[in-house]
């Protein structure tokens, strides 16, 4: 008769415990089940501009970004897809060509002229985004995702990342590059200030004697 009461009470406290996990674990919300922060609400915005850290910068606001190994993603930062604005028409590099760092190899058309931007990388083309010459909106709709260029195949991974922004001074070159475009064009500044302090989709639309094809230039490095 005790070693029966014993096993029940046994029974009894093994129950209670197993009631009292299963509702913690109801209670508890896998980290995986979490929402992600946008990056654009977080600490990449320097001068109103969404930099992120996960991409590397060329001076002519190009940025690239590994996807395996000899591989990698081209395209054009915020600050380049603001100033392009309503571009009608994207030209690229067909795949098989070879192209270089610093070499003019993505043509973008408006109003019947055209702004060339160079490359971040040298190495063979492998990939276009059709869908981008199909909606050219998608650049400046998503830079950093949906509206990439080209993918590369870079032979020599050691040197992808040569002649780039240094990562510690990607804030304060893209901070300069702000500046310098404000000085250039002053009433851009109360335009964005007046937007919160994010660029217009269509930074020099309303700029009527700002000269796309220069300012492009200027900042594009052609």
């Amino acid at each position: 008769m005790t070693v029966i009461l014993v096993l029940a009470t046994f029974s009894v406290f093994i129950l209670l415990d197993y009631v009292m996990n299963r509702g913690k674990a109801m209670r508890t919300v896998p980290v995986s089940a979490a929402s992600p922060v946008p990056g654009e609400f977080g600490g990449d915005v320097v001068a109103g501009f969404h930099v992120p850290q996960t991409v590397s910068y060329h001076s002519g606001h190009s940025w690239l970004m590994r996807e395996r190994k000899n591989v990698v993603r081209v395209g054009a930062d915020e600050f380049a897809a603001a100033l392009l604005g309503k571009i009608e028409r994207i030209e690229l590099p067909k795949p098989g060509q070879w192209i270089r760092q610093g070499q003019k190899v993505m043509t973008f058309l408006r109003d019947g002229v055209k702004a060339e931007m160079v490359s971040p990388t040298e190495g063979e083309v492998m990939e276009i985004n059709r869908e981008l010459l199909q909606n050219p909106s998608m650049l400046r709709d998503d830079p950093y995702g949906k509206g990439w260029l080209v993918a590369v195949h870079v032979p020599d991974e050691e040197n992808t990342t040569r002649n780039l922004v240094p990562k510690g001074l990607v804030r304060e070159w893209m901070r300069d590059a702000a500046e310098r475009l404000y000085a250039r064009q002053p009433a851009l500044a109360g335009a964005v200030a007046a937007d919160g302090g994010r660029p217009t989709e269509d930074l020099l639309a309303g700029l009527p004697d700002a000269n796309w094809v220069e300012v492009t230039a200027e900042f594009f490095l052609t």
